[in-house]
């Protein structure tokens, strides 16, 4: 089954020490069937492994053979994710406590039917209240 996966699940896949068994799983699913995932995605993960490698956490190399891995997969970009910031995603970040870029992630499996993965707690919750169905990827983050 697809899902919309967000950047912390993704990220997990990639960054050392952050995957578990739950991570691979989703990540095995994921080269199976296919995810979609926001506009904002690729930014924002590829921003988040730049931080890393600023921090010194990964190097040059490593972020390198992580942006090859996460352009292989066969994860679709939604192309409307900036035609709805103004309003449907604007109106989800307000009404469930959220940043705009949470809200994508939310937006998007509302809108396509789709559950979600995320390691992200505030996002995890803004959509079960929302009804939205989870893939379990830490017990912490739901």
């Amino acid at each position: 089954m697809q899902c919309v996966v967000d950047s912390s699940a993704a990220l997990a896949w990639v960054l050392p020490g952050e995957a578990t068994a739950a991570t691979e799983k989703l990540l095995t699913a994921v080269g199976e069937v296919g995810a979609l995932a926001p506009g904002l995605w690729p930014l924002e993960t590829a921003n988040v492994l730049w931080q890393a490698e600023r921090r010194g956490r990964i190097t040059l190399a490593e972020r390198t053979q992580a942006l090859a891995i996460l352009a292989e997969l066969p994860i679709q970009i939604d192309e409307r994710t900036a035609a709805l910031a103004f309003g449907a995603t604007s109106a989800l970040a307000s009404g469930r406590g959220l940043t705009i870029y949470d809200a994508c992630y939310l937006e998007l499996a509302l809108r396509l039917s789709l559950p979600l993965a995320s390691l992200d707690n505030d996002l995890c919750q803004a959509a079960l209240a929302a009804g939205v169905r989870l893939i379990l990827l830490s017990e912490a983050a739901c």
